[in-house]
C-alpha cells in the first residue's frame, strides 16, 4: 500500500499510568478503505490506544499519525475528518432524536444533512421522539449515525453493535461494510468475535499491552485444528451397535449427550472418511457439524 493511502499510522507506541505501563510497543496501521478490529480482554490496552489515535491524549512513546498528522498537535487540522463513535455518547434525554442530529451538524464544520444520517441509520421514523424514549439499540444507532455525519475518512467505532437486536446489528454491518467500501479507514473494537470475523480485513489481538496476534482470518486461524461432531444413531437392540469407527487423523472423544467430536489437522480429509464410512454402513450421523478454527480459538490461544 503507498503512503498516501495510509490514513492511521501507529509506530512503537508507549503509554504509562505511574509504574504501570498500559501500552507497551504498539505497532498498528489501517489504509483507506480498510476496516482493522482491535480486540483484547479489559486492561490489554485497547481503550488508551483508541484515545491516544484520536487525539484525547498525546503519545507518551513512538509516534501516531492519523492522516499524515500528528492527532494530538494537530486536531484542529484533522478532527473535521474523522468520525468517532464512543461506547456511549451521553445525548440529552429531553431532545428529539433530529434536535441532536441537528445540533451536532452545527458543531461539526463539514456534517452534511442530519436527516440523510438519521435515513442511513433507519432512525428517521423516530425524529421525533426524545432521546430518552429510545430502546438501547436505537440510542446506539444514533450513536452511530452522529459518528458518520459529514463521511469522514477515518472512523473509530467503540463496540458499535453493543445493544443492538439481530436486525438492527446486520443493518450496522452493512452500513459499515459500504463505509469501507467508499474508501473510509475503521478502526474498530468489539468483542463480538462474529463481528470481527465478518467485518474485519485484519484483526489485531492486544495482551499485556502489547500486539499478540496480528493478520487476516486466514492468517490468524492457519495451523489450528478443525472440529467434527455428530451423534451416531441408537440402536433399540444392544446386540448390535454401531461399527467401529474408521481410523482418523484426528483426536476422538466421547462428549456429553452421546455426542462424538473428532479435533483434527486435517478437517477435509477426515470428514471425508467418516463420511464414507457412515455410507458404507448405512448410518446416518445424527447433528453433524463440521467447522475451521475460529476467532474465538485465536483469542482463547492468546489469554492461554
Amino acid at each position: 500500500m503507498e503512503t498516501n493511502d495510509r490514513a492511521i499510522d501507529v509506530q512503537g507506541l508507549r503509554a504509562a499510568y505511574g509504574d504501570h505501563v498500559a501500552v507497551d510497543g504498539v505497532d498498528l496501521t489501517v489504509d483507506r478503505g480498510e476496516l482493522v478490529a482491535l480486540l483484547g480482554t479489559n486492561g490489554a490496552g485497547k481503550t488508551t490506544t483508541m484515545e491516544t489515535i484520536e487525539g484525547h491524549r498525546a503519545a507518551q512513546g513512538g509516534t501516531v499519525t492519523v492522516l499524515g498528522h500528528d492527532p494530538w498537535r494537530d486536531r484542529d487540522e484533522i478532527r473535521p475528518r474523522m468520525g468517532i463513535m464512543l461506547q456511549s455518547s451521553g445525548f440529552a434525554g429531553e431532545l428529539t432524536v433530529h434536535e441532536t442530529a441537528k445540533l451536532w451538524t452545527r458543531l461539526r464544520s463539514r456534517a452534511g444533512s442530519p436527516d440523510a444520517a438519521l435515513e442511513r441509520l433507519d432512525l428517521a421514523h423516530r425524529r421525533d421522539v426524545q432521546v430518552k424514549q429510545l430502546s438501547g439499540g436505537e440510542q446506539r444507532r444514533l450513536d452511530m449515525a452522529i459518528a458518520l455525519l459529514g463521511d469522514p475518512e477515518v472512523l473509530f467505532l467503540d463496540e458499535p453493535s453493543t445493544g443492538l437486536d439481530p436486525q438492527s446489528r446486520r443493518r450496522t454491518w452493512d452500513v459499515i461494510a459500504d463505509l469501507v467500501a467508499g474508501g473510509t479507514a475503521v478502526l474498530m473494537t468489539t468483542h463480538y468475535m462474529e463481528e470481527a470475523e465478518k467485518l474485519a480485513d485484519r484483526i489485531a489481538i492486544l495482551d499485556g499491552g502489547r500486539i499478540a496476534r496480528e493478520g487476516t482470518m486466514a492468517q490468524l486461524v492457519a495451523g489450528l485444528d478443525g472440529t467434527i461432531s455428530f451423534v451416531l444413531p441408537e440402536d433399540d437392540d444392544p446386540r448390535n451397535p454401531p461399527p467401529a469407527l474408521p481410523d482418523l487423523a484426528g483426536t476422538v472423544e466421547a462428549a456429553r449427550g452421546g455426542v462424538v467430536v473428532v479435533t483434527t489437522d486435517h478437517l477435509q480429509r477426515d470428514l471425508a472418511t467418516l463420511l464414507a464410512w457412515a455410507d458404507g454402513h448405512d448410518l446416518a450421523l445424527g447433528r453433524l457439524q463440521a467447522s475451521e478454527s475460529s476467532l474465538d480459538d485465536v483469542f482463547a490461544g492468546v489469554q492461554a
